[in-house]
């Protein structure tokens, strides 16, 4: 089944930057092969279901080993039955929606 996420992963009990634990899950995602897009507060990855939650189980062991004890993660999960459709494409759609009304006012 293919998903898209979008992960947000805070360790717990650290140092204010989170930097060193976001690169090193963009590494686990690169490695991976998996579609993703850095936001400011979170990656959107898009795969197919199992290789997405390995990659975010990777991301948890990864961040254990920099020295994080303690991981709260925030996962948005979204699928589709009818069709695979990416994030990029859900947001051109949006932006092509709001192009339009701009157009027609």
């Amino acid at each position: 089944m293919w998903v898209s996420v979008d992960l947000c992963l805070i360790p717990i009990a650290g140092g204010v930057s989170l930097t060193p634990y976001v690169a090193a899950c963009q590494e686990v995602i690169k490695r991976k092969g998996l579609i993703y897009e850095l936001g400011p507060n979170g990656t959107a990855i898009e795969g197919e279901w199992n290789d997405v939650f390995e990659c975010i189980k990777e991301c948890h062991e990864v961040v254990h080993e920099l020295g994080a004890i303690r991981i709260f993660t925030a996962l948005k999960v979204n699928t589709r039955s009818d069709r695979k459709q990416s994030f990029g494409e859900k947001v051109k759609s949006v932006m092509e929606l709001i192009s339009r009304k701009k157009i027609a006012q």
